[in-house]
Formats: structure tokens, sequence, C-alpha cells
């Protein structure tokens, strides 16, 4: 009989397994059966990190607004006259896509977005983060970014 694999994860403890299926079955249920006390031993560490720094901009909370991740792309951006402003555009883009769930962006995650959509291109979309993280309403965090309150209240979301 040929090996198999499993990895599972629950809560910050990590099971990795290879061997026959009948005995990883068996090493899975067990784990199984044991996965509400794993996740009592080692919950959940909240990924995003404390505001430390210079940073005193709050993270914009996007749950709740099923209205914007519902609707496409350029029809958002129309809704919020986002369509000519660059900076503007790529805040807006920005907050459509933190709607569908994504946390932590990349420049590449707005472009990618507007490319998919059939949206215009935006000329520097690094340069456009950039003003953004200098009016307050997005901040960095290593090479990603996340949308702050003061830009989701610039779009004038509640």
């Amino acid at each position: 009989m040929s090996a198999s694999k499993i990895e599972i994860k629950i809560g910050e403890i990590t099971f990795s397994g290879e061997g026959e299926p009948a005995w990883l079955s068996e090493q899975l249920d067990k784990i199984l059966d044991r996965a509400e006390d794993l996740m009592a031993l080692a919950p959940v560490i909240n990924s995003s990190p404390p505001h430390g720094g210079n940073s005193d901009h709050e993270e914009a909370d996007l749950s709740g607004h099923d209205e914007i991740a519902s609707k496409p792309l350029g029809i958002w951006l129309r809704d919020r006259n986002a369509d000519t402003n660059q900076n503007l555009k790529f805040l807006a883009t920005a907050v459509w896509v933190e709607s569908k769930g994504q946390n932590r962006l990349q420049t590449k995650d707005v472009t990618g977005a507007l490319s998919n959509a059939n949206q215009k291109r935006l000329g520097n979309a690094t340069e456009c983060l950039n003003q953004n993280v200098k009016q307050g309403f997005c901040e960095k965090e290593g090479k990603q970014f996340y949308v702050t309150e003061e830009g989701k209240r610039k779009l004038d979301i509640n």
C-alpha cells in the first residue's frame, strides 16, 4: 500500500503525519476527538500585531459590510466617485478587496482587482498607497497595508 500524508492545524497546534492510510486515519480520529481540548490548550493567536511606533490609526473593521463585497468593483467605484481620482480609486478598491475578506493587502491586490474588473489601471499604485498613508487613510505594515478607520470615513462608510 502507498503512504499517505496529512497536515491539520487546530488553534496553534499543527499535526503532520505520513504513513499507511489506515494508521493515518486512526491518528486523525484521535486528534479530531481531542480538537476542543487542543483549542483550549493553544488557541489561535491574533495575527494582527498591536499598533506600535508612531501609528495612531485604527484598522478599519469591514465586517458587516456585505453590500460592498456584493457590488461589482466598477459600480462600487462610481458609487464612491472614485473612478477618476487615482488616490481615491486606490483607496476604494482596497476597501472593496478587504470587504471580500482579505485583511492585509499589497499594491498588487489592488491593481489585480482593477484589472480583473476591466477597470482603467492606476498610473502608479505605489505612489497612490504612499499618498493614502500620508493622509492617514491606509497604514503600512511591512510589505502589506490595511485601510484605517479614517480611510473608511473618507469613503462615507459607517
